[in-house]
């Protein structure tokens, strides 16, 4: 499974569940198979949206792993996320695919040293609903019903997968990762709908040595969730206020300018 995953270039960090690996190779009984089937990829609504008004939440059961049972995470930059929350965070999505900022970064404890870990991403919707920004009210509104769901896709770090020792050692960063709206993309983005919101989750799974079989009734993963970090995916920004602060806070803000659109 390690090597299936870990074969290509960066743009294969981003595996959509309706390929061939999902389908075919892929047991039930495969670890991924089973971020997929127990994480999910629909909507955060009803208890899940009541869920993730907590502060940082994690949402896997009581029945996880031992090796993960002592794991936290918590985000990186944490005032920034909260200062574009307050706004309603808004993220560019481009045909090419276009890198988040504030970028998504975490911190972990907790992970077994010697035991190795894989880390990923991935986006769900807020709700079922699509939005138009009001210039006239300066705020996001309710513009009908949300388009059909784009692909869903795992962002996996490309470091993984590597020792908890060396996750915990530094911030982890997601910042290969990148969102477009291109339904059609082979790239490995992340594919998202515009004006549409979305909320990332984040998973650490954990993979057992070969005198550590996966036991049925653990799940091998655990998800995290900030609430701070849920946006607006946009074309372009909406709002002005968006805009004035990314400018004012991302060290690539010239990339306004007369840096490459495509990365930032």
């Amino acid at each position: 499974m390690q090597q299936h995953l870990l074969e290509g270039n960066d743009s294969e960090n981003a595996f959509c569940y309706s390929d061939p690996y999902w389908n075919g190779s892929a047991s039930s009984n495969t670890v991924m198979k089973e971020i997929e089937e127990t994480v999910g990829t629909h909507s955060v609504s009803n208890k899940s949206t009541k869920t993730i008004q907590q502060e940082t939440i994690s949402t896997t059961s009581a029945g996880e792993h031992t090796k993960l049972t002592n794991v936290t995470a918590t985000l990186e930059m944490k005032p920034l996320w909260e200062e574009f929350n307050e706004l309603g965070t808004e993220m560019i999505v481009t045909k090419a695919g276009r890198r988040m900022f504030p970028t998504f970064q975490v911190r972990l404890f907790g992970l077994d040293p010697a035991a190795d870990y894989m880390l990923m991403m991935d986006f769900v919707p807020v709700d079922d609903k699509r939005y138009r920004y009001a210039f006239h009210s300066s705020s996001w509104v309710v513009a009908g019903k949300s388009d059909p769901i784009s692909p869903p896709r795992i962002h996996i770090h490309p470091d993984s997968p590597a020792s908890g020792s060396q996750w915990m050692k530094q911030v982890v960063s997601f910042d290969k990762l990148k969102l477009t709206n291109n339904q059609l993309d082979d790239n490995g983005h992340i594919i998202l709908n515009s004006m549409h919101r979305y909320q990332p989750r984040f998973h650490v799974l954990y993979l057992p040595n070969k005198s550590d079989s996966i036991d049925a009734g653990k799940q091998n993963f655990k998800t995290f969730m900030f609430p701070e970090t849920k946006f607006t995916a946009v074309t372009a920004y909406q709002n002005h206020r968006i805009t004035q602060l990314k400018i004012a806070s991302n060290p690539f803000a010239k990339g306004f300018r007369d840096c490459d659109s495509d990365d930032w």
